[in-house]
C-alpha cells in the first residue's frame, strides 16, 4: 500500500499485421496482440516502450491507474 505498484499501459490494435515486415508481426504477437480491436494490458518498462514504438502506427496506447 505504499503506492509503489508499477504504472500499466492498456494497448488497443488498431491496424491491421497484414503486409507489414515480419518484424512488426512478430513485435504485435510479442505484444500479445494479432488482431483488430484486441487489447492488452501491459507492464510499462522500457522494453514494451521499444516494443510499442516499434508499431506505434497499429497501435492505441493508455494509461491505466
Amino acid at each position: 500500500m505504499g503506492g509503489n505498484n508499477p504504472k500499466r499501459l492498456l494497448i488497443t490494435q488498431t491496424g491491421s499485421g497484414i503486409g507489414r515486415p515480419k518484424d512488426q508481426k512478430a513485435t504485435l504477437v510479442g505484444l500479445g496482440l494479432n488482431k483488430l480491436n484486441r487489447s492488452r494490458v501491459v507492464e510499462d518498462s522500457p522494453s514494451v516502450r521499444g516494443m510499442i514504438n516499434k508499431v506505434q502506427h497499429l497501435l492505441h496506447v493508455e494509461a491505466v491507474k
